[in-house]
Parts: structure tokens; sequence; C-alpha cells
């Protein structure tokens, strides 16, 4: 359906997965398979779920996997906040990438509202 590479919010959320595999690497160890997997799991699934839905035959599918990807952002968004109330990340680290997701959601939220609106 469409190139799911030329999307400004799949290009966004797949730069903020990166970021966060990049963060994630300085957690505590014991964590591997706690917090950081569950925060590296949600936030892939963001651009995953993106891509998935412009594979797929229909506005409608696509919608509906933007809606996947417009929750697993939200989850993503909740296991950073718990991230740095353990102090594994800085304010100064939390901030930026606290205000991407919510930028991300934003942009997701609103693609899926054109999209219904296209119908």
């Amino acid at each position: 359906m469409k190139d799911f590479r030329s999307l400004s919010i799949w290009q966004r959320s797949h730069q903020l997965t990166l970021a966060i595999y990049k963060l994630t690497r300085t957690f505590p160890s014991d964590e591997r398979y706690g917090l950081t997997a569950q925060l590296r799991r949600s936030m892939a699934s963001v651009p995953a779920n993106i891509a998935e839905g412009c594979g797929r035959d229909s506005e409608p599918e696509l919608k509906r996997f933007l809606d996947i990807a417009h929750g697993s952002a939200s989850e993503a968004d909740y296991h950073l906040h718990l991230a740095a109330d353990l102090a594994y990340l800085t304010a100064e680290e939390y901030a930026p990438l606290g205000r991407e997701i919510d930028e991300l959601k934003r942009m997701i939220g609103a693609f899926a509202r054109k999209l219904k609106a296209d119908r």
C-alpha cells in the first residue's frame, strides 16, 4: 500500500527505537529480562506496526495497525517513566525522549484521524 520508509512517523519511531536500545545498554544487568526487554519491545513495536499496516491492502487495516502502534508508544512512555523513577536514567536523558514519544503519539493519532476522514 505505502512505503513505510517514506513516512515521517516511521522514520521518527525508528530513530527513537535506536535511541532506546542505546540508552538501555546502561540499565542494570538484572533488568535485562525485565524493564530493558519491556522498553525495547514496546518501542520496537511502534515502527514494526506502522510497517505492517503499510503492507496491508486497505486503509482501515492501516488505521488498525496505527492504533496498535499508538498503544505501544503509550506502553513505552510508561516504561521510560518507570526507568526514570527508578533512577536508571537522568532527568536530562528522560526529558527529550519523553517529549519525542509524546510528539510521536500525536503524529500517529493525526495520521489515523486523517485516514478515517479520507474514507
